[in-house]
């Protein structure tokens, strides 16, 4: 890789790196940006530079892309499989063929199996392949999930994946792997640091790539998928249609208190940002729990309706910027403001607040208990005799559950606090949310964790 200035633009809470190629020439190549593009911006802005050209490797599930803003406001070239059947303006590339972007290289290889149309770009300095972005594809230790289009079409995708990653992996060893999904994604299986690699550690490492034939390599795959958010089945779509234009810097407007109750009653639903801990003390009934942090975007995706106008509530000291780009980026433009003083102006207006009980691990004795994460977490060590049902399947659940006390928990208690806000809305009384995990119950009690299922 030497004498390619490459900076990865990582977004934690998606779990998906973008990568900024410096073309050497005032001019810059980025690859998989999302519709947030301030940390494209920055780091462009920061080294002079120009965004040139704009390559997405796929219409991605878990994000909107950035590529059609660059594209109409920076006149960018957009570089994108034509299998992808875009409706807007862009170069469309098919297997095989090459961009020049002023010496450097990018080769586009079709490589089906995240999504049909799926391309990775081979980024060739002179005749010498430096680097592959391998967006949903080769992944460190992996390869991404098969599943997200259909299930009808899920098995001949698992197989397409297959003889993707083979063609991947007979590039040159010391060829670097620049995937986009990684630890973190929910297109992604493993959990892991690194999030970048080379094609010879790879097929030393990745346990996909040592599948003996194709049919073991679909059964590792697809056995280690679990679920993803619901906002991915809609955002290909909106991707290839081109997402919506932003003509300025997007703002959250304050509400008053009567506007707000206004709007509640024509259907809007209140989100509630603040730490749990916040939440637990006082807040507005009905209101559902997401606390802004890296994984906020994720949350929101999972449960917040995108067919309802959605409300802000958080404190002075939480960024609105970053809680509006989060909404945005996967495709909630229907935050339409937040409330004015946040819930001190809801009391001070004498309004009816509602509280939620927390405990330690000490209060977890003789009661139910109700474990929300995910199925690998669950299986990996949970309460004895705990009920398991994740977050992202509670909304559908709610009418099942026993009207009884009960202590839910996760991990830490921020996803059980949304859990415990959801149930509330249904009507449910008597909760209590655990601040912290099952490990931590292990640690105060002496108790075991039980295992499996």
């Amino acid at each position: 890789m030497a004498g390619i200035d490459l900076v990865p633009l990582v977004d934690e809470g998606l779990g998906n790196s973008a990568y900024l190629v410096d073309l050497g020439d005032g001019r810059a190549l980025v690859v998989d940006v999302s519709r947030d593009l301030r940390a494209v911006h920055a780091a462009a802005d920061s080294r002079g530079l120009t965004v040139a050209f704009a390559a997405d490797t796929h219409l991605h599930a878990d994000f909107l892309s950035g590529a059609h803003q660059l594209g109409a406001t920076g006149g960018t070239r957009v570089l994108a499989s034509a299998a992808g059947d875009r409706e807007f303006p862009h170069t469309g590339l098919r297997d095989g063929d090459e961009v020049d972007l002023g010496g450097l290289r990018l080769r586009a290889l079709m490589t089906p199996g995240h999504t049909h149309e799926h391309l990775c770009f081979l980024l060739l300095d002179g005749e010498k392949e430096v680097g592959v972005f391998t967006g949903g594809s080769l992944l460190v230790g992996s390869a991404a999930r098969t599943d997200l289009i259909s299930p009808e079409r899920t098995e001949a995708l698992t197989r397409a994946q297959y003889t993707s990653l083979q063609r991947l992996a007979a590039l040159p060893g010391q060829v670097a792997v620049w995937p986009t999904h990684g630890a973190g994604s929910f297109c992604s299986a493993p959990p892991g640091a690194d999030r970048t690699s080379t094609i010879e550690r790879e097929r030393a490492t990745n346990p996909l790539l040592a599948a003996a034939d194709e049919d073991t390599f679909v059964h590792q795959l697809l056995g280690s998928l679990g679920s993803y958010p619901p906002y991915f089945r809609r955002l290909g779509e909106i991707n290839r249609v081109g997402p919506p234009l932003l003509d300025r810097e997007p703002v959250l407007p304050a509400l008053t208190v009567d506007t707000v109750r206004t709007l509640l009653g024509e259907g809007a639903a209140l989100i509630d940002v603040r730490p749990l801990t916040r939440f637990a003390a006082a807040h507005i009934p009905g209101a559902l729990s997401i606390p802004l942090r890296p994984v906020f975007a994720s949350w929101l995706g999972w449960l917040a309706p995108t067919d309802r106008r959605l409300i802000i509530v958080r404190d002075d000291d939480q960024d609105v910027d970053e809680i509006v780009w989060q909404g945005l980026k996967i495709g909630y433009d229907n935050l339409i403001g937040e409330l004015d003083g946040g819930l001190a102006a809801w009391t001070a207006a004498e309004l009816e607040v509602a509280t939620t009980a927390l405990t330690g691990p000490e209060g977890v004795r003789n009661v139910r208990v109700l474990d929300i994460r995910q199925r690998p977490e669950y299986l990996a060590g949970h309460l004895p005799g705990a009920v398991h049902i994740e977050l992202g399947a509670l909304a559908g659940r709610v009418d099942d559950l026993p009207r009884e006390p009960t202590v839910v928990m996760c991990g830490h208690g921020e996803r059980a606090m949304g859990a415990a806000s959801l149930l509330e809305r249904a009507g449910h009384r008597n909760l209590t949310v655990l601040d912290g995990g099952p490990d931590d119950w292990a640690a105060a009690t002496g108790r075991t964790l039980e295992t499996g299922g």
